[in-house]
């Protein structure tokens, strides 16, 4: 069985990270979708236990998708799911730049495993979470980048 890990911190998981996750459904028996629960530098509009509920919501009809909570480091984590593979998605030259680091780090941490890179569908690439988050945070529509579970979810947060 291949199962593929998605991490990232989902705050909050955009219609860009569910494209990912319907395409990456297709590919691997099994999606694991690991929201970050440690504490994040980038201003998380929930906390963990929100960001993974709101995963669950939106990903909820999308077959052989997990979603959970991590803390540890993230080759500790996916060895721990049965999986050697990482997921990852590609926006643009900036997210290859460090997401090439990130390869290089888990690499030597552990050179079983591997990382996959998806791109978004290109109506999507521009999405991402720290625009969102601006965006309401300044009242405005977030409604054509994320589920509708997510509108209402930062309209009372």
């Amino acid at each position: 069985m291949k199962i593929a890990v998605y991490p990232g911190t989902f705050n909050p998981i955009t219609n860009g990270h569910t494209d990912l996750v319907e395409r990456a459904s297709r590919l691997f028996d099994k999606v694991i979708v690991a929201v970050d629960g440690t504490d994040s530098k980038k201003g998380d509009a929930f906390p963990a236990e929100k960001r993974v509920a709101l995963a669950q919501e939106v990903l909820g009809e999308i077959n052989s998708v997990e979603v959970c909570e991590f803390n540890t480091l993230l080759t500790d984590f996916v060895r721990k799911c049965d999986s050697n593979i990482i997921l990852r998605g590609l926006r643009t030259v900036a997210d290859f730049e460090f997401e090439f680091q990130l390869v290089g780090m888990n690499r030597v941490l552990d050179p079983n495993i591997e990382t996959v890179f998806l791109a978004p569908a290109e109506h999507l690439s521009y999405i991402s979470s720290t625009l969102v988050r601006e965006i309401a945070s300044y009242g405005g529509d977030i409604s054509k980048f994320v589920h509708p579970a997510v509108v209402e979810a930062m309209a009372h947060s």
